[in-house]
């Protein structure tokens, strides 16, 4: 019993080093091997991203240059000497990055095999005896028009969905890098191989994503006894049913972060969900319930109140960020407004803050007569006089909205004729300062009402961790 007590003790004085790293294995094309940069040996993302794990990791490169994940591909991966020590190392995380060089008109024949292909490399990571976590991440963007050699047009509409397919099916993590380089061109200086700046923003989003908490156990849909339908939603599993005779969804993440955090989408179900995809990435639950052409009516909040007891009593956060594109914007001030204990942050996108000026058309836009209708039918206004004078605006709560004491984050395009910023987030914005709340506004020049969100949505993204407490290390 000495001995046993003797030796475990020992174990515990061992220096760090002493002890067994955990095994990471970057396997990919000539980005992950740093083909094009200048030392790769210290500026591919695999060893940058050894630099900021510290010596309790063991990052190794198993990146092939030219290569394939197609088996019939002209320089397949599985075939290459990289592959095999990669399976020799006998990792405990193997980060895959392949599908760019798929894109060429010599490879691309073979896409239909693709996902297939995927998933077979996938399983010979997976049987290996220590059962490695098998992270999935798609490609950057390809910034060049040429269709004779790698091809953008192929990478974004065929290789990134098959990657998201695959991970959906294996129910592998993923990754995505292709929106955290749509704004960053200039990190690419040969429309295809991140510079040492890029590789380093790579490094960052894989440190993070290795070193936060997480609670993988949490099952969501199973505590609060929903019945539904599976659908992918860009890699992670989403969930379709009726709540009290409206269309509502749920995505749930891979793996949830500690305390179950959420985002809440006011309006428009899936539209430029980048920042939602952000988010399940990094643990949390993205949720919604159709409550159209409510407009935010007590009828509306009454059938989000009840399913807001559904989701917390289901073990979701007491907090959600709440999400509000275009008219959404009152749908989800509303809610704030009624609730505001049950708010951790607002992101409100080209949001709708006066229906005077939409769909009303009282101002420089043009309006919306039917929705305007709908609207005076939903609050109970039988003449212009009355819906003129409504106060339900969330420019008229803008006291309660500051008294709220939550973050506010808008984005908006500055010459968005339809719903006109001045006549919304402006005129908004200075009444929340002159009240002594805080906000932030986010303004896209020459942009009008679409696109909405940012092609990287990680502005967005910092606000609501930061928001809710889960903060990423830079």
């Amino acid at each position: 019993m000495r001995s046993l007590l003797f030796i475990f003790l020992t174990l515990l004085a061992l220096p760090a080093s002493a002890q067994r790293k955990i095994r990471i294995a970057c396997v990919g094309n000539s980005i992950t091997h740093g083909t094009v940069l200048p030392e790769r040996e210290n500026n591919s993302y695999p060893a940058r991203l050894a630099v900021l794990l510290g010596d309790r990791y063991e990052v190794r490169n198993f990146g092939k240059s030219g290569a394939t994940l197609l088996t019939k591909g002209n320089l397949p991966y599985r075939a290459s000497t990289e592959y095999r020590q990669a399976l020799d190392f006998q990792p405990d995380w193997v980060f895959i990055k392949l599908g760019t060089n798929d894109s060429k008109p010599v490879n691309r024949v073979f896409l239909k095999e693709y996902e297939q292909d995927y998933k077979d490399l996938i399983a010979s990571f997976q049987q290996l005896p220590g059962k490695p976590r098998v992270v999935l991440i798609t490609p950057v963007p390809v910034f060049s028009a040429d269709t004779t050699g790698i091809t953008a047009s192929v990478v974004e509409k065929k290789i990134l969905p098959g990657v998201r397919q695959v991970a959906y099916e294996t129910g592998c993590e993923v990754i995505n890098l292709y929106n955290l380089f749509l704004d960053a061109e200039n990190l690419v200086p040969d429309r295809v191989h991140p510079n040492v700046e890029g590789t380093a923003r790579i490094a960052h989003r894989i440190n993070a994503f290795i070193r936060r908490k997480e609670e993988p156990g949490f099952d969501l849909i199973k505590n609060a006894k929903l019945t539904t339908q599976p659908f992918n939603f860009y890699g992670f599993r989403g969930h379709d049913f009726t709540f009290q005779g409206h269309n509502s969804r749920i995505v749930v993440p891979k793996r949830s972060a500690p305390g179950h955090p959420w985002i809440w989408r006011a309006r428009f179900w899936g539209h430029e969900p980048q920042t939602d995809i952000a988010l399940l990435e990094r643990g949390f639950h993205v949720v919604y319930c159709d409550v159209a052409e409510l407009f935010g009516n007590d009828e509306a909040i009454a059938i989000w109140d009840a399913y807001y007891q559904i989701l917390t009593r289901a073990g979701l956060a007491s907090k959600s960020a709440m999400e509000g594109m275009s008219r959404g914007g009152v749908y989800m001030y509303r809610w704030a407004v009624k609730y505001p204990r049950r708010v951790a942050a607002i992101y409100a996108d080209a949001p709708v803050l006066d229906l005077k000026s939409w769909p009303g058309g009282k101002g420089k836009g043009p309006g919306a007569p039917k929705d305007w209708e709908t609207f005076k039918k939903d609050f109970n206004l039988k003449t212009e006089e009355e819906a003129l004078a409504f106060k339900g605006n969330p420019i008229d709560l803008v006291p309660e909205i500051v008294k709220g004491g939550f973050p506010l984050l808008h984005v908006v395009g500055d010459v968005d004729e339809a719903v006109p910023v001045d006549e919304n987030t402006n005129a908004f914005e200075a009444k929340i300062k002159a009240a002594g709340g805080n906000i932030e506004v986010i303004h896209k020049p020459l942009i009008g009402h679409h696109p909405h969100s940012l092609p990287n949505p990680q502005p967005i993204v910092d606000f609501i961790l930061k928001a809710t407490g889960y903060s990423e290390n830079k």
